[in-house]
C-alpha cells in the first residue's frame, strides 16, 4: 500500500468515476485502475462495485475510506513540517556551554538567534568543558562551546572544532570599593594579597589560576570559596573580595571594574565543536552561523578579547 493508490483511491470515492478520478490526478485512466487492482490485491478485497456508468464502494471500501483520508492528511502534515523545519521556521537545537560563557557570550547569541528564528527551540546545557565534551560524545548536544584547549582530548569520539575568541582573564573588583587602579596592569602578587573569592575546584578556570599561583610561588588570600559564577560576580559588586575571571564576563558591566594580568598574560580560547561524524541540522547551522557572528562582533568591539586566527 503507498500514498498514490490510497490517493487515487480517495478521489475514486469522491467521484465516484475513474476516468474523472484520473482527470483530477493528472494520470492516465488505465494506469490508476491498475493501482487500484493492486491495491486490492494487496488488502484482499474488493473496494468498488463496477456497474456500468456507476461505481460506489464495497463494505470494505468504506472501511478504508476514513483511514486513507486521515493517512493522506498526516503525510501532508509531515511535509508541511518537514518544509517547515527545512525552512528553519520549527525545529530544536541543542547547545551546551560552561557557566563563564552562559554568564557572557551566550546571552548574546541566544537574543540574536530568537530574533532571526523564533520558531526554533534552543535547549541550553551549562555545564564544564569536559562534561560538554562527553555530552557531544553521547549525541545529547548538537553544539557546544569549550573553554579549554584540552578539554576534547579525551573524547571518545572526533570532534570537529572551530576556534572562535581568545580571551584574557582580568582582575574584577567592586567599581565603587575598587583596590584596583583603574586601566592599570595588575601582578600576580599583587592580587594574591588581595582578599580572593575562587571558584569551584572542578572549574577548569580554577585550575589555571591554580597552577598560575603556584608556578610564581604565591599563596592567595581565598576569603571565598566555591561559588559559581553569578554568585562570584554579586560577591564582587559588592566589595567581598576581588575575582579572575574571563574578559567576557565584566564586559558591560558597569558596577565591576577589570584590569588585565601583568606577565605572565593568562589567555583562553574559546571554540565551538560537534561531533565529526554527524552533520549538523538545519537549525543547528544557522545557531552555528549566530554563534561565529556575535563572536566576531565581540572581538571586534576591543578590550581584552581577540579573534583567533
Amino acid at each position: 500500500m503507498n500514498l498514490d493508490q490510497l490517493r487515487g483511491f480517495v478521489e475514486i470515492a469522491r467521484l465516484g468515476n475513474f476516468t474523472r478520478a484520473a482527470e483530477e490526478l493528472h494520470l492516465a485512466q488505465p494506469s490508476l485502475s491498475r493501482q487500484i487492482s493492486t491495491l486490492e490485491r494487496e488488502l484482499g478485497s474488493e473496494l468498488f462495485h463496477r456497474a456500468r456508468g456507476h461505481i460506489s464502494l464495497t463494505a470494505a471500501g468504506e472501511v478504508l475510506l476514513p483511514y486513507a483520508r486521515r493517512m493522506l492528511a498526516d503525510a501532508a502534515s509531515v511535509r508541511r513540517e518537514m518544509a517547515e523545519i527545512a525552512g528553519l521556521r520549527r525545529g530544536r537545537v541543542r547547545l551546551g556551554a560552561p557557566p563563564s560563557l552562559c554568564a557572557s557570550i551566550v546571552p548574546e547569541v541566544v537574543g540574536a538567534f530568537r530574533t532571526a528564528h523564533p520558531g526554533i527551540e534552543l535547549e541550553l546545557t551549562e555545564r564544564g568543558s569536559r562534561g560538554l565534551v562527553a555530552a557531544l560524545a553521547e549525541g545529547v548536544l548538537d553544539l557546544a562551546l569549550l573553554a579549554s584547549s584540552d578539554a576534547a582530548a579525551g573524547s571518545p569520539v572526533s570532534l570537529s572544532r572551530i576556534p572562535l575568541l581568545e580571551e584574557d582573564l582580568v582582575v574584577i573588583s567592586s567599581a565603587e570599593q575598587s583596590p584596583v587602579s583603574h586601566g592599570r596592569e595588575i601582578a600576580l602578587a599583587a592580587v594574591a594579597d588581595l582578599p580572593l573569592i575562587a571558584f569551584p575546584r572542578s572549574y577548569e578556570l580554577r585550575a589555571a589560576t591554580d597552577a598560575a599561583f603556584a608556578a610564581a610561588g604565591l599563596v592567595p588570600e581565598v576569603v571565598v570559596e566555591g561559588p559559581e559564577m553569578d554568585t562570584v560576580l554579586r560577591f564582587v559588586e559588592r566589595g567581598v573580595g576581588v575575582a579572575v575571571v574571563p574578559a567576557m564576563v565584566a564586559l558591560d558591566r558597569p558596577a565591576l571594574r577589570a584590569v588585565p594580568l601583568a606577565a605572565p598574560r593568562l589567555t583562553r580560547t574559546v571554540s565551538l565543536a560537534h561531533r565529526a561524524d554527524m552533520a549538523p541540522t538545519r537549525a543547528a547551522a544557522a545557531l552555528r552561523d549566530t554563534i561565529i557572528t556575535t563572536a566576531d562582533a565581540l572581538a571586534g568591539s576591543g578590550g581584552f578579547v581577540s579573534r583567533v586566527d
